[in-house]
């Protein structure tokens, strides 16, 4: 369960992290456009990464996946490109659940030893390691070769004559060939291979990660991917065949345990709604009795299941997208109708009882960029959102690589397009990221002073957040009611409390475009609770502003900048 010490995560992509390389070569190769390593991620990274404020770093795209890069002159087969996204390849397409990402490796025959250096090296610096854990879906190549001695291969045992059997790790098309979607063109134009040709030998066919359950999905499936049996008959109204467990349920426990004995501190776990919430039940209480500590972090969006697999699938934490994260976009884009009355109803109504459960986030991987034109257009619009997300409850809060210096993804990269996100799927250097990198110097030197100013805001939050008991820990009070009638307020502004018994911090945010002027008043409960009368003085823990007043009571007069908030403590 969620400890006393709140989670600040950093997630970052290796491939990405390190990357060095400016060509940026639209589906360019590994040569072209390069690639970050393990080692990239060096002490002088992690120091700094550290300095910000971040208890965790997750590492995303650690675990092997199909790629169009020939690694076969290491011992390694070959992916047909057919059913290969981009370039590099989808790190949600897992070839080999017991192998690094080749990318990754200086010294490809030590890409294990590699990682667990990283491991290392994060531990080192006070902080812990989190991985992906993708269930629901692996690679169409599939296979692993440097799985532990005695360990039965994923579908090795399968009986491909059968539609669907508990016993089976995949669902089969019997008598179906797969067949490659229309339209696909791998690596673009300018790729070449004997084994781009349009086809894919898969027989009989297998059912596809998206729940597709034909031999021929659609370009916008998940085509690559080949969906897991966790006894779920899908054709039969999701009915459950299991009274033990499957035999995927124990390969599944062995592979995390694999990792977990490596130091792996934690998991993101992908799509956790599309695997049974009874896998979820079985697997953590096991893992965490053998690993005390061990973190399960479930992407998730369905909010009617949040409590099932908070409650009985044991997650430690679940994305909180459907909810505060649109929430705060749509204020942040100062969308119609907008308003912050809206952040009341994701606890009161979406994650109560739960919400210290909830993992608060502005980016990641799957979403769009602030700076980019398809988000706010401007990085610092989210200084609001972000010190909401951060402070809101207990439970985690995330920063994604590039984030604190306003990356805004622009332009296709290759399989991903231009919209607004950093590609996963193709070779590629983060442009402003790479300012922050200045040549291997991770001090930030190439960037603006804008950049300088944001980043130091990420710094400031984050730090204050881990250094202060009420916003680490504290309980949470709401001040819009007590506020609502106050000179000054409007529906853009979000207020409340988050205080212990020996520490207040009055939370204050503008989502407007222009500075605001409040009457902050404190209700009498929270005055008497507090033991506050007469003259009190407020500071910003963000600026050193101060803010007094000579009778608490009356209320104080607060000055919020456009686009901008305050942690004020009493």
């Amino acid at each position: 369960m969620p400890t006393d010490n709140k989670l600040i995560i950093y997630q970052l992509l290796p491939r990405l992290f390190g990357n060095a390389n400016t060509t940026n070569k639209i589906y360019g190769s590994v040569a072209e456009n390069g690639t970050g390593k393990l080692k990239d991620v060096n002490n002088t990274a992690l120091q700094e990464i550290a300095r910000m404020g971040f208890s965790h770093v997750w590492y995303t795209g650690i675990i092997e996946h199909a790629t169009m890069t020939d690694y076969s002159a290491n011992g390694i087969k070959a992916d047909d490109p057919d059913v290969v996204k981009g370039r590099a390849g989808s790190p949600y397409a897992i070839k080999d659940y017991y192998d690094i990402a080749t990318d990754l490796a200086d010294d490809k025959e030590f890409r294990i030893s590699e990682f667990k250096e990283l491991i290392g090296r994060t531990h080192q610096n006070g902080m812990k390691v989190i991985i992906d854990f993708v269930p629901n879906h692996v690679a169409r190549t599939y296979e692993s070769d440097i799985k532990p001695n005695g360990v039965r291969d994923i579908g090795q045992d399968d009986d491909d004559s059968l539609h669907f059997s508990p016993n089976n790790d995949f669902y089969y098309m019997p008598g179906y060939p797969f067949i490659v979607p229309g339209g696909y063109n791998p690596g673009g134009d300018g790729f070449a291979s004997p084994l781009k040709d349009g086809k894919f030998d898969e027989f009989p066919a297998k059912a596809t990660g998206n729940d597709v359950f034909n031999p021929s999905p659609s370009i916008t499936d998940w085509f690559e991917t080949i969906k897991l049996n966790y006894g779920v008959y899908y054709l039969d109204g999701h009915k459950r065949h299991f009274s033990g467990p499957p035999p995927l349920w124990g390969k599944m426990l062995h592979i995390l345990s694999y990792w977990a004995d490596m130091g792996v501190d934690g998991f993101r776990c992908d799509m956790i709604e599309m695997v049974p919430v009874e896998f979820w039940a079985w697997l953590i209480p096991q893992l965490k009795e053998k690993y005390p500590g061990l973190i399960f972090i479930g992407e998730a969006y369905d909010k009617s299941q949040y409590y099932n697999y908070i409650q009985q699938g044991q997650f430690d934490y679940l994305y909180d997208k459907v909810g505060l994260y649109d929430a705060i976009r749509r204020l942040t884009c100062n969308e119609p109708g907008a308003n912050t009355w809206q952040i009341n109803d994701v606890w009161n109504n979406h994650t109560r009882g739960i919400d210290q459960h909830m993992l608060r986030f502005m980016e990641n991987h799957d979403e769009q960029r602030i700076a980019s034109v398809s988000f706010a257009g401007n990085a610092l619009l989210a200084v609001p959102g972000m010190i909401v997300s951060a402070t809101l409850n207990t439970g985690p809060v995330m920063i994604y690589c590039g984030q604190e210096v306003g990356e805004p993804a622009k332009g296709e990269s290759g399989f991903s397009g231009d919209d607004g996100r950093t590609t996963i799927f193709d070779y590629w250097g983060v442009p402003e990221h790479q300012k922050w990198i200045n040549k291997g110097q991770f001090d930030g030197g190439q960037l603006s002073a804008q950049q300088q100013e944001l980043r130091g805001f990420y710094s400031k939050l984050l730090n204050t957040v881990k250094s202060s008991d009420a916003l680490r820990n504290g309980s949470f009070y709401e001040l819009m009611i007590a506020n609502e009638h106050q000179p000054g307020f409007d529906t853009m502004l979000y207020i409340y409390v988050r205080y212990t018994a020996d520490e207040q911090v009055v939370v204050i945010v503008n989502f407007n475009r222009q500075d605001k002027t409040l009457k902050l008043r404190l209700p009498d409960d929270l005055l008497n609770q507090f033991n506050l009368k007469g003259e009190i003085t407020f500071t910003d823990l963000l600026t050193d502003k101060i803010f007094k007043t000579d009778d608490i009571q009356s209320g104080v007069e607060i000055m919020i900048g456009a686009s901008g908030g305050l942690l004020l403590k009493l």
